[in-house]
């Protein structure tokens, strides 16, 4: 099923498939979204899926869209891939697609070939540095993006990667940064809290979002630096929000390192916006990282935000601009930043005011799916 848009006079709409592997709670899946709502009428999109699930189906559905799903039902060395990614292949073919964007790892691996098949032009999103793959799936992920028509990267350290690492030609790779649509962010600040937080008493207050699936997060290094400005007699609160497995870990490490009182744990929460304009300063000190939504909302907010340097974080934070930087697995590091905020409040408003400015020029939910719209174009209908 797909929702129909109206043809340019004259003009035949590309058909245009957003495929991706699911519809959970994530930057990638939120940005699928903002397209389909932001692209223009010059286009007859339709979507298609792994697995239809996810709390942000039901957003997918208001805008008046049903996925046509194509499970893989567990691991991809079974028959039924092969039987997928033919029936994919059928699909694009029988509803004429010209061009499918496919943005991430499961996905890709019946998109590309699929597309191939079915004779319509296809773009791979890179959105990370590969960091949760091992060498094979590694190799197997360069592959189908060299046999892609154009590779979307959302971080300059993306892109170097695909070129350097990966081979592809410049002219094949585009850098197009997330979006975020500041004024819904700042209704979501305006509509409060959805459920209680700790009562801190007005001591200072940061606030970490991130999974707790792998330790390339490193919410150890912020309770370590908890720990060392304790130590210095500086109470510090940190708010983290995020879920996964790590966490019973990370709430021991609480423990030992004396903090528990100063870390609480909120789990997932859909009231991010809120939690930031609460907070003092917002952190993301990620081993590997590509273009952070967590880092944006926290611009977008008006915090000064303390990101390590790696992956996209340097697109958004230059040090004592819009904000600090430190390199990673350093929570010395991490502490010295917190706490030169923390004793520089004017300045510190200054580099969050800074960051909320660059939001809106560059990082516009409109940008975005303008950039998008004239890649499409170019690589669907490249001799109109």
């Amino acid at each position: 099923m797909r929702r129909e848009a109206e043809a340019v006079v004259g003009i035949e709409p590309i058909r245009l498939v957003q495929f991706t592997r699911s519809f959970y709670i994530g930057g990638t899946e939120v940005q699928v979204l903002e397209l389909l709502r932001g692209l223009p009428s010059s286009y007859r999109l339709q979507v298609s899926v792994l697995e239809e699930v996810g709390p942000l189906v039901g957003e997918l559905r208001k805008l008046g869209f049903t996925p046509e799903e194509f499970p893989l039902h567990g691991s991809l060395a079974r028959p039924n891939t092969a039987w997928q990614l033919l029936r994919l292949a059928r699909w694009l073919e029988q509803n004429r697609i010209e061009l499918v964007h496919v943005h991430d790892f499961y996905a890709t691996m019946l998109a590309v070939p699929a597309a191939k098949l079915a004779g319509a032009k296809v773009i791979v999103s890179r959105l990370d540095l590969a960091h949760w793959h091992g060498p094979a799936r590694r190799a197997v992920l360069a592959r189908l993006t060299g046999m892609a028509d154009h590779v979307v990267a959302n971080a300059a350290a993306i892109r170097r990667m695909l070129v350097e690492e990966e081979g592809l030609p410049e002219s094949r790779v585009s850098v197009i940064h997330n979006g975020l649509d500041l004024p819904r962010f700042d209704t979501r600040i305006r509509q409060g809290l959805k459920s209680p937080v700790p009562e801190i008493g007005g001591a200072p207050l940061l606030v970490h979002v991130a999974n707790m699936n792998h330790v390339v997060k490193r919410q150890e290094d912020v309770l370590q630096a908890l720990a060392l400005l304790r130590r210095e007699g500086l109470k510090l609160h940190a708010f983290f929000v995020g879920d996964g497995p790590r966490r019973p870990e990370l709430e021991r490490k609480a423990v030992e390192l004396g903090v528990k009182d100063l870390a609480h744990f909120l789990g997932h929460r859909g009231d991010v916006p809120a939690l930031y304009a609460r907070a003092n300063l917002g952190v993301l000190c990620s081993t590997a990282e590509g273009m952070s939504n967590a880092v944006m909302e926290g611009m977008a907010a008006g915090l000064p935000m303390v990101v390590t340097a790696v992956g996209g974080n340097p697109d958004l934070i230059v040090d004592g601009v819009r904000g600090k930087v430190v390199q990673p697995e350093r929570p010395a590091e991490l502490a010295d930043a917190f706490r030169w905020l923390l004793e520089h409040p004017e300045r510190a408003k200054d580099l969050g005011a800074a960051a909320r400015g660059f939001v809106r020029r560059e990082l516009s939910l409109e940008r975005m799916v303008q950039r998008h719209d004239a890649l499409y174009q170019r690589v669907a209908r490249p001799t109109q």
